[in-house]
């Protein structure tokens, strides 16, 4: 059966369509540039009538204050347009959004409204947060088809609900996000990397959290095991900002970590180029027979959790985010590891997302984090408050909502 795929191209459209599927008691998969078409649970099998609404031509850069550093576009821009624009002014989407084409083999554009919408972030949000922490107002297609704005050019406390943040890493299950206002930092004139080899996991970790707790503003540090790209391991920090500060911090940051051994240096090209690829998560995308998890762990206990499930599942890991940040590729078979991944996550804390598998076991396997039942009925008191009739991405987090 074909996929009715509707493009509209301004916000009242959006608000028409939402009605019309109401009223037909039908469903919508929301969509950005369908380039992250994988992430989540698939859309399970329904009576109702499913179309797909695409914002990717709901585009359009609607704001951009370089002075204020507050940008704001249409929800379909191409992240590819905002960044090119912020670089003609010495700026940047600080957060560093994962590109995730690779990982999935997806073909066009990514989009401003699925980076807020899955709250996509990289390795500087160790340092500046994550995209949610910088998404300071949105306009939101809400399931009655009642077009609806939340913050706006300047951040700000608030008082009960904040859509703002509710909306960021909802995946499009509370509406239609048609625009999105971040806000921004400048761009680093210059980007140097340390490389220290021959760490293990454990030592590793001290090493990052050594740097990540040194005055030097590392903005990112991982850790590759030996064989996943090179025959050694290898623990990599960087440091950002202008050119003379980034060469002397880099000095003063080897002299403070002599202690786990002898470092080398990548620099300008070769260390944005490391970035770039690990951002992407580029060690694990191939072979892309594999499944791909993303565990979000304490530092301390990261290491641990990596030795328990290796000791029951074969393995291919890498840390980010000073070791809070693990990401996995075990057997897309079965469960993918699953009973055994949320096994040891009990043990250390933490929670895991299943990012990449084929459609059937995404379908059976709980993709996001399972859910506590006090938090879950919040969730669908949230849902329900949204998305009365659960129009929008039915099942893409939580199978039944």
């Amino acid at each position: 059966m074909t996929m009715t795929i509707h493009h509209p191209k301004s916000e009242p459209e959006v608000a028409t369509l939402v009605r019309e599927a109401r009223d037909r008691k039908g469903k919508l998969l929301v969509s950005g540039g369908g380039t992250r078409e994988g992430l989540g649970r698939p859309a399970p099998p329904t009576n109702a009538e499913t179309t797909t609404l695409s914002t990717a031509e709901l585009s359009g850069i609607t704001l951009y204050e370089p002075a204020e550093m507050v940008i704001a576009a249409r929800a379909g821009t191409p992240v590819s347009e905002i960044e090119r624009l912020l670089g003609e002014r010495g700026q940047m989407l600080p957060f560093e959004p994962m590109d995730h084409r690779a990982l999935y083999g997806s073909v066009g554009d990514p989009t401003i409204g699925a980076v807020a919408s899955c709250n996509i972030s990289g390795p500087r949000r160790i340092q500046v947060g994550a995209a949610r922490d910088h998404l300071i107002g949105v306009r939101i297609v809400n399931g009655r088809g009642e077009a609806v704005k939340s913050g706006g050019r300047v951040m700000k406390n608030v008082t009960g609900l904040d859509l703002v943040k509710l909306a960021a890493g909802a995946y499009g299950t509370l509406g239609v996000l048609t625009e999105v206002t971040f806000k921004v930092l400048p761009k680093p004139q210059d980007t140097g990397t340390l490389a220290i080899e021959g760490l293990d996991d454990e030592s590793a970790v001290a090493c990052m959290s050594a740097a990540l707790g040194s005055p030097f503003e590392v903005s990112a540090a991982a850790h590759l095991p030996k064989g996943l790209v090179a025959d050694q391991c290898c623990t990599f920090l960087r440091i950002e900002n202008a050119t003379e500060s980034v060469h002397y911090r880099l000095n003063a940051l080897a002299d403070l970590l002599k202690r786990f051994g002898p470092s080398r240096r990548l620099l300008e090209a070769e260390s944005r180029t490391f970035w770039r690829d690990l951002r992407d998560v580029g060690p694990l995308v191939r072979p892309d027979s594999e499944a791909v998890w993303r565990m979000s762990i304490s530092p301390s206990r990261s290491a641990e959790f990596v030795r328990t499930v290796r000791e029951r599942l074969p393995a291919r890991w890498f840390y980010d985010w000073g070791g809070g940040l693990v990401w996995l590729a075990t057997p897309a078979e079965d469960d993918c590891g699953a009973a055994v991944i949320r096994s040891a996550l009990a043990a250390t804390g933490g929670h895991a997302m299943l990012v990449r598998a084929p459609d059937a076991i995404r379908a059976r396997v709980d993709v996001f984090e399972p859910l506590p039942a006090a938090l879950l009925r919040i969730t669908q008191g949230v849902k329900q408050s949204f998305d009365p009739d659960h129009i929008f991405n039915p099942g893409r987090m939580y199978a039944g909502l």
